[in-house]
């Protein structure tokens, strides 16, 4: 099966490393134009100055998601450098600072869920409005295993994780009859540094979360990437609104 995005153009928040790095460069890969987004410009210009230099066309946007006006530009500037746009992972997210529900700060609060959630409705916004004016696309949003049950110590991650999976199976009824389908990822333990952060960085606890994953190791980020192309891609033109779990057997009951 050959996905092929040759002629398309897509977009990546939270582009700088990890699964967003590794999905812009499988867009790239399969032929698409990529716009590549994050807060860190410098990390994200490199990375697309990478894609360039393999002889890909691509683009570094700096961009806030939770902040709606750096996300308004960064459609305008997709689409006044690329003509339209096809397809959006939108990947940019932070864990929360580990403690429990009644201990968490509501600077911390605001945070996770402005990044997390108020992010990603940020992005599909103004994603929504480009898709329909040119009669279609797909946007894959990503949530989290952790927007299937709970965990301890990081509430305001899994409440974020919670609503996206929500606002990705809304957007996705009310868009799907104007040729735009709306699903998420929900990754298990992904080997980035947002995985490491969901134990506060400790290297035992995170040798224990593997221990407990059926496939006996972490993921890799282009695993998650595969996932992405292929719900953006016409192989899963029948799939509307859902959450595709990818996570070594994790969450199997």
């Amino acid at each position: 099966m050959k996905i092929d995005f040759d002629g398309k153009v897509a977009l990546v928040t939270g582009a700088a490393s990890g699964m967003g790095l590794a999905t812009a460069q499988a867009f790239a890969d399969a032929g698409a134009a990529v716009v590549l987004a994050d807060v860190g410009d410098e990390a994200v210009g490199k990375a697309a100055r990478e894609l360039v230099a393999s002889g890909h066309r691509a683009i570094a946007v700096r961009c806030d998601v939770s902040n709606d006006g750096d996300v308004a530009a960064m459609i305008d500037r997709t689409v006044s450098e690329f003509g339209r746009l096809d397809a959006a992972f939108n990947n940019a997210g932070v864990m929360a600072r580990i403690a429990p529900t009644a201990e968490a700060t509501d600077q911390e609060w605001d945070r996770v869920i402005g990044i997390n959630l108020r992010g990603v409705w940020n992005c599909m916004r103004h994603e929504l409005r480009q898709m329909q004016r040119q009669g279609g696309g797909a946007i894959v949003n990503n949530a989290s295993v952790g927007a299937l049950t709970g965990n301890p110590g990081i509430g305001a991650y899994i409440a974020s994780k919670h609503g996206v999976i929500g606002l990705t199976r809304t957007a996705a009824l009310e868009y799907v009859r104007e040729g735009i389908r709306v699903n998420a990822v929900n990754p298990g333990l992904i080997d980035t540094q947002i995985g490491k952060d969901v134990v506060d960085g400790d290297p035992d606890a995170y040798a224990r979360m593997v221990e407990g994953i059926p496939i006996g190791r972490p993921g890799r980020p282009e695993e998650i990437a595969a996932a992405v192309l292929w719900l953006c891609s016409e192989h899963a033109s029948f799939v509307v609104g859902q959450g595709l779990t990818v996570d070594g057997g994790a969450t199997v009951p």
